[in-house]
């Protein structure tokens, strides 16, 4: 279509209407132009098609599709193919059912395990966050579908989030929440992203140009169209001045008469109106000229690739000699879970799946026995149903528990109350792994839990939200036909009280203080150097893997070079596997509170019993730089780098020290209040400082001390250390007969012109 032609051929009302849906999933048609409706449809993890008279979160009149794993679960497979495979699988459905775009995937960061929508956002960690989430889109988009990157910004708890103000300080927001959508926009190109309801620092979302357009379009160069997460528009005219292209659902005519309105009283200009419709063309038109009405999805295809990547996600936890199960051995699969598993939260992303397969299911052709154990709908205990589980306990080889959280516990709209499992389901372990020492635990969540019975179990098998497939991927792994190579993508704390947004999570009214700064996550647990339940990047293989002959390609470099850094990794066991290597940055000193180390690169790798191979990573000037507010842009400090190529955030295999060196120059202004102590760090003004340095310290009181009294109050120590911290204007104070004001003010002056 010519857009221009036809933005010039619309009118005022015409082009307003484009900028609000038709219905709940339709944009509007301009029958007069020939220009058509194109729908979109919730995701991420499956498509969840409804038509225009549907409720936004119910599923009856849902299409059937397929569940895939949900980001909780693709997350932790570490593998940008497998999640290009998703997105390539969603591509061909939307294609097949005439989606345009499809709402997802979720960048949000885990800031607290309590957020009830975690199961649909990928990690604790933004680089991690924008890869998965870049693979995502890619393999969406490469069906000529698009995707919407959500929800933007600093949307991290379900309580109040309607109506929340985020307040977060400028470098937190770049290093930790924007950063996830800042990888995922640059790599990927999302065809459109999804404001989302909260404030961020008293301004909504949805009217927000510093995010919607001076940082998302002007710094990060996305070029889609903006729409609203559904009902999050406050003030319209204000959120179209701001960047807001596209407000869902249908407003009822009612905001596109205010649009109107605001143009003709002069308080919105028509060309705001001109760039936002012909935004929400170009994206339309991409799809209809590259329309596949003839494709057609295979659901059989998708449930066995939902299988074949729930395999590559699940992460064993513990695993003392019991896993994997030999087929001679009989078996008790015990808990609800094991015969109707949770494999999807509810709420938006809720999919009406073409079937679910269970465990109890898959294992049909196993010796098996089954027991309930436990009631969904309850949190008390079932003595009958326990009692049951113990007896078949008794009589088995091995007891498999399949536990975790009820749908009631973890949902989109409220967040959980702790991280508890129900109490129900910790009884039921606790009872089994009393009478049957070789019991596995088969967890089935959307965040973590605490795990009181950990010591008492001889295995755990965290399965996530592992989608409609979970339960024949489950089997596979449990009896070895699939080696588990999923590493967590969050750390699990001990209890919640850990975490270190837990003072501050939720706020006090609608005001939620992000008081932990960047220190979220592994972050945080490093830094404090705290025991942890299990670290991020944790997880277990039926074999093992040693790192070897790290190497870098330069020891030497400055912030505007890459530096190359390889290592060798050997397949030590008996069975194919498949490691994450997973590359860190340390910075040994900076004058910047930062944590101890960070995420930069990883890589998944397959090796066969003996097998090794080389992996290599290019790291450049953002993998050592921190946020300086100051300079308002990134920056590597001068100094050594330790590059660790680790299994975990805690289980580091391999070092090599790099020396940065900064070719920015820190930005310092000098006034009477700059200590000495600084000023000295930096050569040019300590020379320029040192003879009033001289004068000061042959006239001050402080380092002429006589008598006993006097030199046991005023130590050396002490007389150095205040020397070090005391500001410029100290000096008229101690030594008043060394210098002048003005010759203070001359002094300064020269020390920020470096003359």
């Amino acid at each position: 279509m010519d857009i221009k032609k036809l933005i010039g051929e619309m009118t005022l009302e015409e082009k307003a209407g484009l900028c609000s849906g038709a219905d709940f999933w339709h944009t509007k048609t301009v029958e007069r132009l020939g220009i058509p409706a194109t729908m979109v449809s919730d995701g991420p993890h499956g498509l969840r098609k409804q038509d225009e008279k549907s409720d936004h979160l119910g599923v009856n009149d849902s299409i059937k599709a397929v569940c895939f794993p949900t980001a909780c679960a693709t997350a932790s497979s570490f593998d940008r193919e497998l999640l290009t495979s998703l997105g390539e699988a969603l591509g061909e459905e939307c294609q097949a059912e005439n989606v345009s775009v499809i709402l997802g995937p979720a960048v949000n960061i885990k800031r607290s395990p309590l957020c009830g929508r975690n199961f649909e956002y990928f990690s604790e960690d933004p680089y991690l966050a924008a890869q998965m989430a870049g693979s995502h889109i890619k393999g969406v988009q490469s069906k000529q579908v698009g995707t919407s990157l959500k929800h933007f910004l600093a949307n991290n708890q379900e309580h109040r989030r309607m109506t929340s103000d985020s307040v977060i300080d400028e470098r937190t927001l770049r290093e930790i929440y924007l950063a996830a959508f800042e990888g995922a926009v640059e790599s990927a190109k999302p065809w459109t992203v999804m404001c989302s309801y909260n404030k961020i620092n008293g301004t909504y979302a949805s009217e927000n140009r510093r995010y919607l357009t001076d940082i998302l379009r002007e710094e990060w160069g996305f070029d889609g169209y903006v729409m609203s997460d559904w009902g999050a528009v406050n003030d319209r005219v204000a959120g179209a001045q701001a960047g807001l292209d596209l407000e869902m659902p249908s407003s009822g005519g009612i905001n596109d008469a205010v649009l109107v309105e605001a143009v003709r009283e002069g308080r919105l200009k028509e060309e705001v109106l001109d760039q936002a419709a012909a935004r929400i063309l170009t994206i339309a038109d991409r799809y209809l000229k590259n329309r596949k009405s003839d494709t057609i999805w295979d659901k059989e295809a998708h449930h066995e690739l939902a299988r074949k990547m729930e395999g590559e996600c699940a992460v064993l936890l513990k695993n003392q000699e019991i896993l994997p199960l030999t087929d001679s051995n009989e078996v008790a699969f015990i808990g609800y879970f094991a015969a109707h598993p949770r494999y999807q939260g509810g709420g938006s992303s809720h999919i009406n799946s073409t079937r679910v397969e269970s465990a109890v299911e898959a294992a049909r052709d196993k010796r098996v026995i089954y027991a309930q154990g436990y009631e969904i709908d309850s949190d008390r205990v079932n003595s009958t149903l326990l009692e049951e589980a113990v007896e078949a306990a008794k009589k088995v080889k091995t007891a498999v528990i399949f536990a975790g959280l009820p749908d009631s516990f973890e949902s989109e709209g409220y967040d959980r109350a702790h991280m508890a499992m129900p109490e129900c389901q910790n009884a039921l372990i606790e009872g089994v792994a009393a009478v049957q020492p070789n019991t596995v635990v088969v967890l089935h969540n959307g965040s973590p839990v605490e795990m009181p019975w950990i010591d008492k179990v001889k295995g755990v098998l965290e399965a996530y939200l592992g989608g409609q497939a979970v339960g024949g991927a489950i089997v596979d792994i449990l009896y070895g036909h699939v080696n588990p190579s999923g590493k967590l993508a969050e750390t699990f704390p001990r209890k919640l009280e850990d975490n270190p947004s837990y003072l501050y999570y939720g706020g006090e009214k609608d005001v939620t203080e992000y008081r932990e700064g960047v220190f979220v996550g592994y972050r945080y647990y490093d830094k404090k150097n705290m025991e942890v339940l299990f670290p991020f990047g944790y997880g277990l293989s039926y074999t093992t893997f040693e790192y070897s002959n790290m190497k870098a390609d330069k020891l030497v470099m400055t912030d505007n070079d890459t530096v190359t850094v390889s290592l060798d990794v050997t397949n030590t066991g008996k069975v194919k596997g498949k490691e994450v290597v997973q590359i860190y940055v340390e910075a040994q000193e900076s004058q910047a509170i930062r944590p101890v180390r960070e995420l930069r690169e990883f890589a998944k790798i397959e090796l066969e019993p003996g097998e090794t191979k080389t992996v290599s990573f290019t790291l450049g000037k953002r993998a050592f730089s921190y946020y300086h507010v100051g300079m308002k842009d990134w920056f590597a400090e001068t100094g050594t780098y330790l590059i660790h190529a680790a299994s975990s955030s805690r289980d580091l295999r391999q070092k090599i020290a790099v020396k940065v060196e900064s070719t920015v120059k820190e930005p310092v202004v000098y006034n009477l209040n700059s200590i000495i102590g600084d000023i000295l760090t930096d050569p040019d003004a300590a020379d320029i400082i040192k003879p009033l340095l001289e004068r000061y310290k042959k006239g001050s009181a402080l380092g002429n001390s006589e008598g006993e009294a006097a030199k046991s109050a005023i130590t050396q120590q002490m007389d150095d250390a205040m020397f070090q911290y005391m500001p410029l204007r100290q000096i008229l104070s101690f030594a008043p007969q060394v210098s002048s004001f003005k010759e203070m003010q001359e002094l300064v002056d020269r020390l920020n012109n470096k003359r």
